[in-house]
Order: structure tokens, then sequence, then C-alpha cells
């Protein structure tokens, strides 16, 4: 049964970014100069990483934050993390530049950041953040690779699924029901297809969203009694009755639009 009714997703957002401020009002130090790869990040652009967060550029925390782990002091790297994280949550936010933020938000996985030791405060408020993020993108038509993306990155970052599809599944509301009807029929039909794959994350496991999706259905189907026209909610459905079943795709691929795909 859904418990979290979202009134207003955008003050969710703000209300996280807050809490996020408050967890690092006080940048960490770092206790020596920057170490980086200096044919990439030249040693002037260093220096400015190890000063005042607020005087770095986009661009260059844009650099940072995408630039590999092993490109930087293995102590450093969490430290240089906790000092940027309310402003890389807010590019990756929906007032950023938009791009796909989940191979930087993987960044702060257990061969990166390592967001799991960070001190509780700061980490509970980042994954805060990471649950408004996803309340946003699920409630406001967010098509659904953007939010299989958007979980990939978390999931990375935190080391598991299981907390976020809990966390969407209990969004409330006729947007997060639609939304929840779109990343259906989205993950149904690309698991029957054999195409839903994680891209950065190489630990992850699509089937965890297949076992997940039916606990949707009673949802779904409730939605399509309210919608009787509407066809991703009737796809859903479909999708997950082949789905249950082990059964082919009931929708040709549309590569050469002739054959149909086993699924695995």
């Amino acid at each position: 049964m859904p418990e979290a009714l979202v009134l207003d997703p955008y003050a969710t957002w703000r209300d996280a970014l807050a809490e996020v401020d408050g967890a690092f009002t006080t940048p960490p130090a770092l206790d020596r100069p920057v170490w980086g790869c200096t044919h990439c990040t030249p040693e002037s652009e260093l220096r400015l990483l190890g000063g005042d967060p607020a005087l770095v550029s986009d661009d260059l925390l844009g650099h940072f934050i995408r630039e590999v782990a092993s490109h930087w002091a293995e102590d450093q790297y969490p430290v240089l993390w906790r000092r940027f994280i309310p402003r890389a949550l807010r590019l990756w936010g929906p007032d950023g530049d938009g791009t796909d933020p989940s191979y930087e938000i993987g960044r702060l996985g257990r061969d990166g950041a390592r967001l799991g030791d960070w001190p509780v405060a700061e980490r509970a408020a980042v994954e805060g953040a990471f649950r408004a993020l996803l309340t946003v993108a699920v409630t406001s038509g967010r098509p659904h690779d953007w939010c299989t993306e958007l979980i990939e990155g978390i999931a990375h970052a935190t080391g598991g699924l299981g907390p976020w599809l809990d966390h969407i599944h209990g969004l409330a509301g006729p947007e997060a029901d639609a939304g929840l009807v779109r990343l259906a029929r989205g993950w149904a039909l690309e698991l029957l297809w054999g195409e839903m794959d994680f891209i950065w994350w190489y630990d992850g496991d699509p089937q965890h969203i297949a076992r997940w999706l039916p606990s949707l259905r009673p949802r779904i189907e409730a939605y399509a009694a309210r919608h009787p026209r509407c066809k991703n909610a009737s796809d859903a459905l479909i999708g997950l009755d082949a789905l249950e079943a082990g059964a082919r795709s009931p929708w040709l691929y549309p590569v050469g639009g002739l054959k149909l795909l086993d699924r695995d």
C-alpha cells in the first residue's frame, strides 16, 4: 500500500538540499595539497580544488566528478567529494543541466568515494536527496529510461537497488501512479526484449527489477480501471502477464519489424 503522499516533489527536493547544506556546513579539511593526474588536471586547477569549494567553477567541478577515481589520491578522493557534494547534487537535480547523472553518481560507490563510509549525518542527508531526486523523476513525467539511469547511479553509489525500489513503490498520488505505470510498461518491454541492462553498475542485476515488477500489479490494475483508455496501463498489464508466464514478448521487436525475441 502506498505510504508517502507526494504533495510537492520540488518542495521535497528543496527541503532535501537544505538538509544537505546543514550536514555539510563546514567542508572537511584536506591535510595536504590535492594530488591528481596532471595529464588531465593542471596544477593550477588542483590548487583550486583544494581551496574554497565555492570558488571552484562549474566546469572544473564537472571535470572532477566525471574523472575516474584512480586519477586522484585514494585517501583524498572521498574528502573532495564530501567538499563538493552539495553542489554536485544541484547539478544532478531538476535545475541542473539535464544530462544523465548516473555515471557521476556512481563515483560515490565502494570503488570510488565510498559514500557508505561517510559520517552518518552526511550519508543520511545525501540519501535523502537521492530519494527526493527519484520522487521528482517518477512524478514529473520523466521517461522510464531516465528513471532507470538515475536508479542505476543511486544503487551503484549505495550498494543496492532494494531501498530505492521500495521508495518509489511507496510514493502516492495521481502523479506517482502515472509514473509507476510508465515505469512498469517501459521496464516490462525492455525485459521481454532482453534489452534491459545497467551501463555503469557492473554488479547490478536487472532481474531484481523483474522480480519486483509484479508487486505493482494491484496498483496498475486500479489505475487502468480509473483510466480505461490509458494505453500505458493496458500495455503494462500485458507485459506483466508475459513476464510472469515466462512467455515471448507480445510486441514485435522494432528492428526490421519482423522477428520476436525470446525473453532471457
